[in-house]
């Protein structure tokens, strides 16, 4: 699939949020300004950083916020690790003769160190490090070492790093192992969206063209007062759409849509409509390039209350209108706007 790959390296490599959360608040503390917890931050936080500083402490210099960061930094006893599956997706790609190469913010005599102390550095052709806006590097970092854009993807759990892909040219893959939560990064559009690295290894290992087309069923599940489930997944790049799942052979349709809702939902469906078939190829939304064939129903739930599994994040009920101005799935939107028309 990509024979070049650029890595984000805090966040999408390792994990140094704890001793960076540290050195933030250290900063933070030195000015007199309160203190973020964890979440908070992963909030808040964004690049390039001087704006994150800018916001918090305006007119501050950069150089010396950094050197108040730095000493927080060396003086956290929080660990940088590298996250799961790093060394294993390095080791993937040198075996397979993928290039590939770092470029981040981070401090670049604090990259060194992790980068050696982790024995990650005969994997990466090149290395860029303390690059403020990525963007302003990048178009010199494809040109210089010759990578094809086509063949490109640049890999990062920041809506900055899906902004510095599509500035090139490049595949985004938004990794949501790091920094920024899965909301944040659906609505910078990235290209590809996977848990973790492991989640890439296996989206770059399916061989697209010889898969053929995968049959899934999904529904508008109706409840007493004519509401519809709505239900929030990082699959779709946590947009809003409808429960649902693949066919398994041997299995008709209604009963595997049956079983999927109770499954993802823990509700019982008794009258079940079919309402269209949908083509969706290569959705940008969804989180790994497929060919699905969306058989889709409504359905009435007879018993049970929502008790999503691990597919799903979040559900609401509301009615068919007030769902048409959530962020919505293409397909669940194209669905709502037929049953509006046509709600027999």
């Amino acid at each position: 699939m990509f024979r070049n790959l650029i890595f984000d390296w805090s966040g999408t490599l390792v994990d140094d949020l704890p001793p960076v959360l540290d050195a933030t608040n250290h900063v933070l503390a030195n000015y007199g300004k309160p203190t973020m917890d964890r979440e908070e931050f992963r909030r808040r936080f964004r690049l390039p950083y001087r704006e994150f500083y800018e916001e918090l402490l305006p007119g501050v210099p950069l150089e010396e916020l950094e050197d108040h960061f730095r000493l927080g930094f060396a003086e956290s006893s929080g660990k940088v690790t590298p996250l799961p599956h790093s060394r294993e997706k390095l080791e993937w790609c040198r075996a397979h003769g993928i290039r590939a190469f770092v470029l981040t913010s981070m401090d670049a005599p604090s990259f060194y160190s992790q980068l050696k102390e982790f024995g990650f550095e005969p994997f990466f052709e090149e290395t860029y490090a303390g690059v403020l806006d990525k963007r302003e590097l990048i178009l010199n970092l494809v040109s210089d070492h010759g990578l094809d854009p086509g063949e490109t993807a640049f890999v990062g759990d920041m809506t900055h790093d899906i902004d510095t892909a599509h500035h090139a040219g490049l595949t985004s893959v938004a990794v949501l192992s790091g920094y920024t939560h899965a909301g944040p990064l659906s609505e910078a559009r990235p290209h590809i969206t996977v848990q973790d690295l492991e989640g890439l290894r296996r989206v770059m290992e399916r061989p697209l063209r010889s898969v053929r087309p995968i049959a899934t069923v999904g529904a508008l599940i109706e409840n007493e007062e004519g509401e519809v489930l709505m239900v929030r997944t990082h699959k779709w790049g946590h947009r809003w759409g409808i429960p649902g799942g693949k066919i398994e052979r041997g299995e008709p349709s209604e009963e595997a849509l049956r079983r999927e809702i109770r499954e993802e939902t823990g509700l019982e469906v008794g009258e079940v409509r079919f309402v269209m078939v949908q083509d969706c190829i290569d959705s940008a939304e969804f989180h790994q390039p497929q060919h699905f064939l969306l058989l889709n129903y409504v359905a009435r739930r007879i018993s049970g209350d929502v008790v999503l599994n691990d597919e799903a994040q979040e559900f609401n009920w509301v009615s068919l209108e007030d769902a048409l101005a959530m962020n919505l799935n293409e397909p669940t939107r194209q669905l709502i706007e037929t049953q509006l028309k046509d709600p027999r």
